[in-house]
């Protein structure tokens, strides 16, 4: 994937100058991400000291590389670090700075970019086909799709339990990452960059859905099944969950005109939602 975005240019050439760089953060903007500069496989020890503020030379050089492979342009390199830093860093140390945030503000973002291009590209489609792509292609499968063919996993920044447990490869935590670099890019440049690098991935998942070549989105396809034969809606139930934080599973189940349907296991509660989903829509399609 080719991403290029617009933007004002940044002079990275001056990030390795010094031997240890403290980066100061934008006005408004609190808390950042720690590395130890390996970049591909960072573990953040428990109970660690390290200034998060602080960024190794070597970090910012795997940083700096990713936004050149990409084509992002970031006046402020310690964003794009947040972004990468998983909440299992502050469960695991003294530091509480995580992406969270920022995952919330690219949510948002992200929502406002596919609503436009819906809205201005499909003029014919009513309210209800624009609602039923938007939700497929914002969705967690394809957002951490994306965030593979950026190599986000080899850049993440995990406590060690999570780490341990797969956490580069969790659809989640991928899709995530996603959004909180688009967050990242619009406090750092602005709605416009945003877009622009939103649309460039979004566009042809767009198309994917339009000529049915995406993967199926069972809560979509169960709930427009249920509109249809029952005239109500499907209504999902967390039956248990069970584990460390780390390894947690959810057991979902899922009620359709007063049968229900799982429960389903999932690793977190989207996943067990889409599989008790699944097992629904398969026993209740024609």
């Amino acid at each position: 994937m080719n991403l290029k975005l617009s933007g004002t240019l940044t002079n990275t050439s001056n990030l390795s100058k010094s031997k240890t760089r403290r980066l100061e953060a934008p006005k408004g903007i609190l808390g950042f991400g720690t590395s130890d500069g390996s970049g591909h496989a960072y573990t953040a020890e428990r109970g660690s000291s390290v200034d998060p503020l602080l960024l190794t030379p070597a970090r910012q050089k795997i940083l700096t590389a990713f936004l050149k492979t990409v084509g992002i342009r970031l006046k402020h390199l310690e964003l794009l670090n947040l972004s990468l830093t998983h909440r299992s860093v502050s469960n695991e140390s003294n530091h509480k700075t995580n992406n969270e945030r920022l995952e919330f503000l690219g949510d948002a973002v992200l929502g406002a970019v596919a609503a436009n291009l819906l809205y201005q590209n499909l003029a014919d489609k009513p309210e209800g086909e624009l609602a039923r792509i938007k939700a497929v292609v914002v969705s967690e499968d394809i957002l951490s799709g994306v965030a593979l063919e950026l190599q986000l996993d080899t850049l993440l920044i995990l406590g060690r339990g999570e780490e341990l447990s797969g956490g580069r490869t969790k659809k989640a935590i991928l899709a995530d990452a996603l959004e909180a670099l688009i967050g990242a890019i619009y406090l750092d440049s602005g709605y416009k960059n945003a877009f622009t690098f939103v649309s460039h991935f979004l566009n042809p998942e767009i198309e994917r859905v339009l000529e049915n070549r995406h993967s199926q989105d069972y809560k979509s396809l169960l709930q427009e099944l249920c509109q249809r034969l029952y005239r109500n809606y499907p209504n999902y139930r967390l039956v248990k969950r069970i584990g460390p934080e780390h390894e947690r599973i959810f057991w979902i189940e899922v009620s359709v005109n007063g049968k229900v349907y799982g429960p389903a296991a999932g690793k977190n509660k989207k996943s067990a939602e889409r599989e008790a989903a699944k097992l629904a829509y398969e026993s209740l399609k024609p």
